[in-house]
């Protein structure tokens, strides 16, 4: 069935395909924040290990409003890794175990090249596609990165 909520069926497709972008990397960035979690010790062991708890379940509350955005916008969800690595632009380490400093560096990186694709997003939303619901949308997922960001950065301060 055709969506009308009043944006063209091609800026409905940029935003969808903005989206999966960001899905992709909200996937990877899941992964990394689970293995680092999984895999931290040393002194701050347990704190550590809870921020990074805190930052995936959050991470992966995004990627299922992530995909729901998708629906509501009329397209399937990607959902294979093989989709999501090929669509990331953040990218996997495989086989490499870092410190815990190199791992708060590594998911601060990444959050803020999904912080920097984000304000893009919503510039093009905004002036190319028309979506003013995604602009909305990917607002409130950039304060989110921005807020996890942060905290990773105290820690290397």
């Amino acid at each position: 069935m055709k969506l009308e909520i009043g944006i063209s069926e091609k800026n409905l497709h940029k935003s969808v395909i903005q989206l999966s972008s960001l899905l992709s990397n909200e996937m990877m960035l899941y992964v990394k924040t689970r293995k680092f979690h999984w895999n931290v010790s040393g002194e701050s062991f347990m704190e550590l290990h809870k921020l990074y708890e805190s930052q995936y379940k959050q991470i992966e509350e995004s990627i299922d409003e992530i995909a729901e955005r998708i629906g509501k916008l009329g397209e399937n969800t990607i959902g294979t890794m093989k989709e999501f690595t090929e669509s990331a632009t953040i990218k996997e380490h495989a086989g490499t175990y870092t410190n815990s400093k190199d791992s708060l560096g590594e998911l601060l990186s990444d959050h803020q090249t999904v912080i920097v694709e984000l304000r893009k997003n919503i510039e093009d939303s905004v002036e190319k596609n028309k979506d003013a619901g995604t602009v909305d949308f990917l607002t409130g997922l950039m304060e989110q990165h921005e807020t996890m960001a942060w905290i990773l950065r105290r820690y290397l301060n």
